[in-house]
């Protein structure tokens, strides 16, 4: 038969078993990781005290254990507020952990009353889950799947209604029957519920952690490690993708970028004033980028951008428009000041083109504007063959 302490004291396993889970993880960059350990730790040290009330002094295993006990809820919620960048209320959670403190004090020696006790315990944890659910809720990433932020913070919920029903349970009772009323079947089930919270929370802070590191390894495999623009062969799927798919009533055109006489920049700035030069090229590009545009790097100094929705004379407009930031902007470091100009190659799809003719034909108008004296535009249609003409009916234009 399920008894408190048998309880407790299986909860404090399962804390246990979580608590090496966390240990195994405190070495990732993930946030948070550290919170959700302490709040393990915490929950492993409160329950055996709870458990062991009447074979070690009340201080002891009421007010210490409820006060630690309370400290796991607060670690846990430090724990989500990291993981999602936001502010950590430590003061606020500092005086609630602190009442629960007092109340333990008053309610043990001043006027012994269990009731009160459970209450104040059970509506410090109530706040908190309820707290959880909330920052959960309100501060997911927009890039990360919902289905762990919304599955934790239902949960949260939903332990959060429990120890309410708890307190409430406690209150009702008479004084005189509260103590008698610890080992009845519903506050057992309540007990239960109850004191599965942390091991059940973190079990999905680590499906929470898990998908942070699958999301920073596939964002590593599809970025440049240097600027963060795309990988090639990330960029490459992209606009293989977009080519089929691309409707026929909407536009696309690909721009080819090539940084000028890149290897007097090495030379005059060294290879870290370089590659300075390439990650200012890719923040200024990424402020220029509209939602939906991709920007890749195709290999050292050239880049490739995606315009969807864009003709070939929009695409023309937006790159004088990048080529005249790029020669305006002035990059600082340690190497001194640097100026740099870009050569842009144009091409708009046409349809049923591959992907390796809709690049080649961007490529062709590179090495025009390059031929013709860099920091300069070329269009793709310019640059066709004469026999490719025919295909310049067929550009998808808006």
């Amino acid at each position: 038969m399920l008894t408190v302490v048998s309880i407790l004291t299986t909860t404090a396993l399962f804390s246990l078993a979580m608590l090496l889970v966390l240990g195994s993880l405190l070495r990732s960059p993930v946030a948070g990781v550290r919170d959700w350990f302490f709040a393990n730790l915490a929950m492993v040290i409160s329950l055996p005290l709870l458990a062991l009330r009447g074979s070690i002094p009340d201080f002891i295993s009421i007010v210490i254990a409820n006060i630690v006990l309370s400290t796991a809820g607060a670690f846990y919620y430090a724990g989500c507020a990291r993981f999602l960048g936001r502010p950590i209320p430590w003061l606020r959670m500092g005086i609630g952990v602190a009442l629960v403190g007092v109340a333990m004090v008053i309610w043990r020696y001043v006027d012994e009353n269990l009731a009160m006790r459970v209450a104040a315990s059970t509506a410090f944890n109530s706040i908190a889950c309820a707290a959880i659910s909330m920052i959960l809720v309100r501060h997911r990433p927009v890039d990360r799947s919902p289905y762990n932020f919304w599955f934790a913070a239902v949960l949260s919920l939903v332990f959060a209604a429990t120890q309410l029903t708890r307190g409430l349970y406690f209150l009702m009772m008479p004084p005189d029957q509260s103590a008698a009323m610890q080992n009845n079947i519903w506050n057992i089930g309540l007990l239960t519920v109850g004191a599965v919270i942390m091991p059940t929370m973190t079990m999905v802070a680590v499906m929470m952690v898990h998908d942070e590191m699958l999301s920073k390894v596939e964002h590593a495999l599809h970025h440049d490690h240097l600027t963060g623009a795309l990988s090639r062969k990330r960029f490459e799927t992209v606009v293989r993708n977009a080519l089929a798919t691309a409707h026929p009533t909407r536009p696309l055109s690909l721009l080819l970028i090539d940084l000028d006489h890149f290897k007097r920049i090495n030379d005059s700035c060294g290879h870290a004033g370089g590659d300075e030069v390439l990650r200012a090229f890719v923040t200024m590009a990424h402020g220029f980028m509209r939602a939906g545009d991709a920007l890749g790097r195709l290999g050292g100094e050239e880049f490739g951008l995606l315009l969807p929705a864009t003709s070939l004379v929009d695409a023309a407009h937006r790159a004088e428009a990048l080529r005249l930031q790029a020669e305006q902007q002035v990059v600082n470091g340690d190497f001194g000041s640097c100026r740099y100009s870009i050569s842009i190659g144009i091409a708009a799809a046409i349809r049923e083109e591959t992907p390796d003719r809709f690049s080649a034909r961007a490529d062709r108008a590179l090495y025009i504007a390059k031929n013709n004296g860099r920091n300069r535009i070329s269009s793709g249609e310019n640059a066709s063959p004469a026999n490719d003409a025919k295909d310049a009916n067929n550009v998808i234009q808006a």
